[in-house]
């Protein structure tokens, strides 16, 4: 599949209105969500007797079909189309063997996976009977000098289409290269997803085709739930299961096969609803060898994680930035988290979640403290639920938590101690200890008028001036006493703060859209000055930023951002969680094709749940991957109102909004903050300290060696 694939199933949609996918497998029927999702009659057409046939057996095949069907596909079973022709009542009509047809405007066929070994038939390595690169146990095509790995390479006359095994080909490739010994006997193809919705589990031998094989089945028809595990002629050692409806117990079951782990007197009791309501029987981590693979995505070990917590990293997010484990498919979460817990136990570490020694607390409690007591100062939080005076870890923690819930002046006197060193001067400190101007864009998008006043400040302050990445422009080397003056011009001009310095929300990075852009489907820099106007005064864990793209080429990098939105022809997708920093992170697909009104409804709940419930000096994208339940959990609370507090969070949101006021604005109209912005006590002088040198037509700090030097009395 390419993203011209994609398009082209896009424009066909627009002039159908039936749809048939070709193929009931995992890459088909997620192709007949893409095409229902699109709002057309969808049907998948299946040669073999059921769909996923190589995953499932006949149970499971039944529950997934009637699942499906509930969603509105159809699905048609033991059809060989034997041709497409023109149709009576729409574009197409598919004959099949059987003698019935099918009527439809659109066909999209997703029949089987097929190698792309287009290069190597050029260079004439030797290829498979049905293609794929032929490869040895090494890992080498026909020519030794040539390694194949992944999807293109046939290995014993098979071809892997998951990702783990090609990630272990890479690494004995990667092995035979270094002069080490490592051989490629195989792969487990076990594979845990959700399909329309629907949770689908494949472990090893799922039709129990090994020689004495026995199986255990639980099938529920009303809760469509089915569940099997083949177990060898003994008893003792699980070989496959297929799990439909529900897949909780996949990395259990995934242990106890790869593991080739004693299974339990009564291997029944693994899928079953309990004999006597006791617990479930589990597989405990510290049953698992050191080998036992834990994330088969990324080919991480209990080894691995047990290394990594030694190391340090002692929560789930952690242990993801340093391991990579459950950072593909997501299906060993659970059993990362029970590995986790029992490490942290079997050390006798509690990890201390609170949030200074001052406050037992968490922020999330704190949080929750304040907005119940209605505490609008340090002083009373203190008070009423700590000890000691307070620490540099608590006050900027709480001070971020007081903007948050109420949002007054950062700089007034009950305040003003609680910011960190960017917050009490409104700007943030260079390495020179001068400042830089930063003020607020909305979308990328100002006036000729506003961008001459901004050349006009610089070169009146001499301040080495910069585009950013946010779109806007950053003035530096201001010293603290000029900032008073600075601002005071680009106020008069119609600036604002863009908060720079803050941890709120930044920009609303934009495209010009539809507006000005041939490809651009919706107002996208419209939008986003509406956006960063209605979010400007909200204070947060962590700096937040947004970015609007008018159509899918993503012009604004949306999808990098912690609000990503993305036009479409029906509406505008709303990606959440998105990173472009120091580990960047891809947002997820929160909600598609959405009106504006739904739109900033739900980004209004997703802020202030994430302002409400975070930890810390966590962003988004950190804060996603330890939330529980994740995205979904996410979309339960937001759309579903799973905890009814959507009229509180939309409440929380306008308060925000009613309240907010240019933070600049109020300082240079207060004479008790302008004192505030000098280097010296008794003096109005600036810091001699500060030097610059000229490079490239502009102001940077001076070297030591550059600077001037003096005479010692």
């Amino acid at each position: 599949r390419t993203i011209d694939d994609l398009e082209a199933l896009t424009e066909a949609a627009k002039n159908s209105k039936v749809g048939a996918v070709v193929g009931g497998g995992l890459l088909g029927l997620e192709a007949a969500k893409a095409v229902k999702d699109l709002g057309l009659e969808t049907h998948v057409i299946e040669f073999a007797p059921r769909q996923m046939a190589v995953q499932v057996d006949d149970g499971g095949s039944a529950i997934l079909r009637s699942k499906i069907e509930a969603l509105g596909v159809q699905v048609h079973t033991g059809k060989n189309t034997t041709e497409i022709v023109d149709g009576e009542s729409a574009f197409h009509r598919m004959n099949f063997a059987d003698g019935g047809h099918l009527e439809t405007d659109l066909v999209l066929f997703s029949a089987g996976i097929r190698p792309q070994d287009t290069l190597a038939r050029a260079c004439g390595l030797e290829l498979g009977e049905r293609g794929g690169i032929v490869i040895n146990n090494q890992c080498q095509t026909s020519d030794p000098a040539i390694y194949a790995i992944g999807e293109c390479a046939l290995w014993n006359g098979r071809i892997f289409g998951l990702v783990a095994p090609g990630y272990q080909m890479a690494g004995v490739a990667a092995a035979h290269l270094a002069g080490k010994s490592a051989q490629f006997t195989g792969a487990d193809m076990s594979t845990k997803l959700k399909l329309m919705g629907v949770d689908v589990a494949s472990i090893g031998d799922a039709h129990g085709n090994v020689e004495g094989s026995r199986s255990y089945v639980y099938s529920d028809e009303v809760a469509e739930v089915y569940k099997k595990v083949v177990v060898d002629e003994s008893g003792d050692k699980l070989l496959g299961a297929v799990l439909v409806g529900d897949a909780k117990e996949y990395g259990t079951l995934l242990q106890y096969m790869l593991n080739e782990i004693q299974l339990p007197e009564h291997p029944d009791d693994l899928i079953l609803p309990q004999r006597d309501g006791g617990a479930a029987v589990g597989l405990g981590p510290d049953m698992l060898p050191e080998t036992a693979m834990i994330c088969s995505c990324h080919d991480v070990t209990k080894g691995d994680i047990v290394t990594a917590i030694d190391d340090g990293a002692t929560d789930i997010g952690a242990l993801k930035s340093c391991t990579k484990a459950s950072t593909g498919c997501g299906g060993c979460a659970a059993l990362l988290k029970s590995l986790l817990d029992s490490e942290l136990d079997k050390r006798g570490l509690e990890v201390n979640t609170d949030i200074c020694e001052h406050f037992a607390y968490t922020r999330q409690d704190l949080y929750g403290l304040v907005r119940v007591g209605q505490l609008k100062t340090f002083a009373e939080l203190l008070e009423k639920h700590g000890t000691g005076t307070g620490c540099e870890l608590c006050k900027p923690a709480i001070g971020s938590i007081l903007a948050s819930c109420w949002n007054d002046y950062v700089l007034q006197k009950s305040l003003v101690g609680l910011q960190d060193t960017n917050d009490r001067y409104l700007a943030n400190m260079q390495k020179d200890g001068t400042y830089s101007v930063v003020p607020r864009v909305p979308g990328g998008e100002i006036t000729p008028d506003k961008l001459i006043v901004l050349g006009q400040v610089a070169k009146e302050f001499d301040l080495y001036t910069k585009i950013t990445g946010g779109q806007r422009v950053d003035l530096f080397g201001a010293r603290m006493d000029q900032l008073p003056a600075i601002w005071s011009k680009l106020i008069d001009a119609g600036f604002e703060t863009g908060h720079a310095y803050g941890k709120s929300l930044r920009t609303v990075k934009s495209c010009v859209g539809s507006t000005w852009c041939r490809y651009g489907v919706d107002d996208s820099a419209g939008l986003a000055v509406e956006l960063e106007h209605r979010y400007k005064g909200l204070r947060s864990p962590h700096k937040i930023k947004f970015g609007v793209s008018g159509c899918t080429r993503e012009c604004a990098e949306a999808q990098s951002k912690d609000i990503g939105i993305i036009a479409t022809e029906k509406g505008w997708n709303l990606y959440v969680c998105g990173n472009g920093g120091m580990r960047p992170r891809h947002g997820d697909l929160f909600a598609t094709d959405l009106d504006k009104a739904t739109l900033i409804e739900y980004i209004d709940r997703v802020l202030m749940f994430y302002v409400s419930s975070a930890d810390k000096l966590q962003r988004t994208s950190v804060w996603m991957e330890n939330l529980e339940g994740g995205l979904d959990y996410l979309r339960s609370v937001v759309i579903d109102d799973r905890l009814g507090i959507n009229a509180e969070l939309e409440q929380q949101m306008g308060l925000v909004i009613d309240s907010y006021a240019c933070e600049w604005k109020a300082a240079v109209e207060d004479p008790e903050s302008l004192k505030r912005f000098r280097h010296f006590v008794n003096s109005d002088k600036g810091d001699s300290n500060v030097v610059f040198v000229r490079e490239r037509e502009q102001i940077r700090p001076a070297l030591e060696e550059e600077k001037p030097v003096t005479e010692s009395a």
